[in-house]
């Protein structure tokens, strides 16, 4: 595999890039990692600070897991985005527990936790830029939460199926019953239950391959 030229990467796509030494752009360089994760490995488990990650291709997923082992899809990361919510070491405040699994095969780039938390405590512009990445995400932490609380399950779905056709150009979402459920907040036999209606509604068919929505304009009429 050819060597990573990280401090091109980092230039691209750190606004304090030109704000640090020489030497601290060194040490980044040096605590930088290019992993692959393999669909279904998990990226962090809260136990450990596991570092700041770039994704540079695949998907990972991050998620809360309650005390009974029922887990939440928050959101999902793509190629371009960053985490910084596994980097615990370096966020103090931010104190709740949040799990990453790859969706795909995902290729990123890790910087060490702790020697990002080491730099950033001598150049306030890194820990600036560190809180405001954290904060960004919160937006679509609270959509999930205004979705499970308020929004009814059919329309959770709906919204669901309509914002992955979107993403994807595609009228077909190749998910389980299982896998919306976790990206919803719901159980496998609520999902189950609604894509039965929605299928009797002439809206999406279900198959062991996925969701095929056959009528688009039926599934928006259920978001409004």
């Amino acid at each position: 595999m050819a060597q990573i030229d990280f401090k091109t990467v980092y230039n691209d796509m750190l606004p304090f890039w030109n704000q640090i030494s020489d030497d601290e752009k060194e040490f980044i360089c040096m605590q930088s990692t290019d992993i692959i994760y393999k669909k279904g490995t998990t990226v962090h488990d809260s136990t450990e600070c596991s570092g700041v990650i770039f994704v540079r291709s695949g998907c990972l997923r991050v998620y809360m897991m309650s005390d009974e082992g029922k887990d939440i899809t928050l959101y999902r990361l793509y190629k371009g985005d960053m985490c910084m919510l596994s980097a615990s070491c370096v966020l103090s405040t931010i104190t709740f527990d949040v799990f990453i699994d790859a969706e795909e095969d995902s290729e990123c780039y890790v910087i060490n936790g702790s020697a990002f938390m080491k730099v950033s405590n001598d150049n306030p512009d890194i820990k600036i830029f560190s809180l405001e990445t954290a904060v960004s995400r919160f937006s679509d932490v609270m959509w999930v939460m205004q979705q499970i609380l308020f929004m009814s399950m059919d329309k959770r779905l709906a919204v669901f199926l309509l914002d992955e056709s979107s993403r994807t150009g595609s009228d077909f979402i190749p998910f389980t019953h299982g896998q919306i459920a976790k990206y919803i907040g719901s159980a496998r036999e609520v999902v189950s239950r609604m894509m039965k209606y929605f299928a009797n509604e002439g809206i999406a068919e279900s198959s062991r391959k996925g969701i095929t929505i056959t009528d688009k304009q039926k599934l928006r009429n259920l978001t409004l």
